[in-house]
């Protein structure tokens, strides 16, 4: 295995481009949802969360492939794209004024103590299930070998996950950036509801989903450079054996076991030799708002690990995209493997800090808890 060749960011028009869904997420805050009379709307996505943190805390030029409808929550989301910084590509549809297609939206609220954060979905008749392979010109958006216009290609399995056709888009997607010279990476964000949902029959049970989500997924990943996912998305989304996550849940030894991650990597890089790195975070929640965190990162054999901090948690969402930001800022700014893992850690604890899915924290703040810096107060 090589080293990853990251391209010199001299004449390349974004660092990082990204494919995926963008959404509304509506939140209560501490308020259960069915006593909740108001809601603060975030603009988010998986993978537009990445590029949207790089551009916003990091300053690098980033830009993100993905869906839009022509009607005011389409262009509420694009004022928020357009305000992060980040350079759009739209495939855009059109509003038939009574159905759709929708923006999708996530309801999430906070929890709070020993209540949990609840998730759910709007993603009826979305825009993005309907893009497929042909949508978008990437040698247009990507370049080519010999005049790139991307240095990094990221994308996810939230965005994989929304109909039979967005994992072929991926798939085109990440040939193009391969052959234009980019570095590939992916989020696995295994989330069994949307995969269960996007089967084929529309009934099927949970076996049958996760069955078709791992032979996807496994197919996208012999493309991939850089994976980022949990033992739990290693397992569920890859079908690769470790553990078992749920009968192990709420042990501390276990939830921040560095050697339990690293000894499943064995048999990813032994499925997938095209990986030269994978990362994830770890975190233990002692409530819904007290967690332990912490990351590790492989690379090319090696075993890097973050510290353990304790983190007292305003909203949770957006922590582990926070981490793959910070990360992949590290890494192209040619840091050593260590100083880009714990960028990452400590952007995804900061982020976790602040309302909403992206970065509310500057560059300065990142560096110095990343080299030990404290809370007290800054005079």
């Amino acid at each position: 295995m090589s080293l990853l060749n990251i391209l010199s960011p001299e004449g390349v028009k974004h660092d990082l481009l990204a494919l995926g869904a963008l959404v509304t997420r509506l939140n209560p805050g501490v308020i259960p949802f069915a006593e909740a009379d108001h809601f603060t709307l975030h603009v988010s996505g998986g993978e537009y969360n990445v590029a949207a943190n790089l551009s916003s805390c990091f300053g690098m030029r980033s830009a993100i492939v993905s869906a839009m409808v022509d009607y005011p929550i389409g262009r509420r989301i694009e004022n928020a794209v357009r305000r992060a910084g980040v350079v759009p590509y739209y495939r855009r549809f059109a509003h038939d004024g009574v159905r759709g297609p929708n923006m999708a939206i996530v309801w999430s609220d906070e929890g709070r103590g020993v209540r949990p954060p609840v998730v759910f979905y709007n993603r009826s008749n979305e825009a993005a299930d309907r893009l497929k392979p042909g949508d978008f010109d990437w040698q247009k958006i990507l370049g080519s070998k010999e005049q790139p216009n991307v240095r990094w290609f990221h994308s996810g399995g939230i965005f994989s996950a929304l109909s039979p056709t967005t994992p072929e888009l991926v798939i085109e997607a990440m040939q193009a950036a391969k052959a234009a010279g980019a570095v590939v990476s992916f989020d696995l964000n295994y989330r069994a509801k949307l995969w269960a949902a996007a089967s084929a029959s529309g009934d099927s049970g949970s076996a049958q989903a996760g069955e078709r989500a791992s032979k996807i997924l496994r197919k996208i990943v012999s493309y991939v450079d850089v994976l980022v996912g949990n033992e739990e998305d290693l397992q569920k989304g890859l079908g690769i054996r470790g553990p078992e996550v749920e009968k192990a849940a709420g042990s501390r030894k276990r939830e921040m076991d560095a050697s339990a991650f690293f000894n499943m990597i064995k048999n990813v890089v032994r499925d997938f030799p095209n990986i030269k790195m994978v990362a994830t975070t770890l975190r233990e929640v002692h409530s819904a708002n007290r967690h332990s965190w912490s990351a590790l990162l492989w690379y090319e054999g090696k075993e890097y690990s973050a510290p353990v901090c304790e983190l007292d948690i305003y909203d949770r969402v957006g922590g582990g995209d926070g981490f793959a930001a910070g990360l992949f800022y590290g890494l192209m700014k040619n840091k050593s493997p260590e100083e880009a893992l714990r960028l990452g850690w400590a952007h995804g604890a900061m982020l976790t800090t602040t309302p909403g899915d992206t970065s509310m924290v500057s560059l300065d703040q990142v560096e110095a808890f990343s080299a030990g810096g404290s809370a007290r107060i800054q005079r």
